[in-house]
């Protein structure tokens, strides 16, 4: 099948090579920056210094798959290809997208004629090898039309539709709320070990939980090369990053009244990571001894 790509960064152009290495597609690759196209031309793709060529370059019905940061990027990419698409042709969002947005654009596009599937991909650096876990949301019509390429970038059974407009990006928006939380109880469960009485070996901790144990899982397999060469984790500063999906899930919780504490919590911890000397926290020093005279450090 043949498939525009907009987007190569670490994931995008991964997804990209697998698509070409199982000999089924056809990839028109643009980047707004032009080494990652060098680099997916190298790979078998065919290149394109434009969106505008890009489409050129398309057979119609045209399907183009958009891997670019959520929010003001993707609108932007829809706008230019809005210029040079025709009726019938097919936009994928393969990105972190707020949901909303895509009940949006889905709607706008549809006025055009043009088809919006919202994908959810999971799957990371290591999809290029074992596969991309896709939550697919959209008119069945346009997903069935699209199925050559799900097949090839999933493992099997990795990939399902889950209904209309929008619900593949809210499904995958609570699935980084839940990777959220698993994180932290993975996090602080090692945090403990390491600050036990006993000498531990974490990564031999983590290779035993994995076999049999009921938390047993893939992030077990990721602790133990984690924990291999720098057990203490010296080389790495408490500063953890969000994409933003786990914030989205936080405020679904509460338009919806359902209490989510787990992924509330583990995302209140990613932000107080960043913190440097917090002013909560020395505001809290201040007050105990201000009301019990107790030390404070300079």
């Amino acid at each position: 099948m043949q498939i525009g790509f907009i987007g190569l960064g670490k994931m995008g152009l991964n997804m990209v090579t697998r698509l070409l290495k199982s000999g089924d597609h056809e990839v028109v690759a643009y980047n707004r920056t032009r080494k990652p196209v060098a680099e997916a031309v190298r790979r078998g793709a065919a290149g394109a210094r434009s969106v505008k060529e890009l489409v050129r370059k398309l057979a119609p019905p045209r399907h183009v798959w958009l891997m670019v940061p959520a929010g003001g990027p993707v609108d932007e990419v829809i706008g230019k290809l809005v210029a040079n698409l025709k009726r019938g042709d097919c936009i994928i969002d393969g990105g972190n997208s707020n949901y909303k947005d895509s009940v949006r654009r889905a709607a706008e596009l549809a006025r055009k004629g043009i088809s919006f599937v919202d994908v959810g991909t999971s799957g990371g650096v290591w999809g290029l090898d074992v596969g991309y876990c896709l939550m697919i949301g959209g008119e069945r019509k346009a997903y069935k039309r699209l199925d050559p390429v799900f097949k090839t970038l999933a493992p099997r059974d990795g990939y399902a539709h889950m209904g209309p407009s929008g619900s593949g990006h809210y499904v995958k928006m609570i699935h980084n709320g839940i990777e959220y939380g698993l994180l932290q109880a993975y996090a602080e469960g090692f945090s403990l070990l390491d600050a036990s009485e006993y000498r531990l070996d974490l990564k031999k901790i983590s290779r035993l939980w994995n076999h049999g144990s009921v938390i047993r899982s893939w992030l077990l397999a990721l602790s133990e090369e984690v924990f291999k060469d720098d057990p203490k984790l010296k080389d790495i500063k408490a500063y953890v990053e969000d994409s933003g999906e786990g914030r989205w899930a936080v405020a679904d919780q509460l338009d919806k009244d359902v209490a989510c504490p787990v992924i509330t919590l583990s995302l209140l911890y990613r932000l107080q990571s960043r913190e440097q000397n917090p002013f909560a926290a020395r505001t809290i020093a201040a007050l105990r001894q201000q009301f019990g005279g107790h030390r404070v450090k300079k």
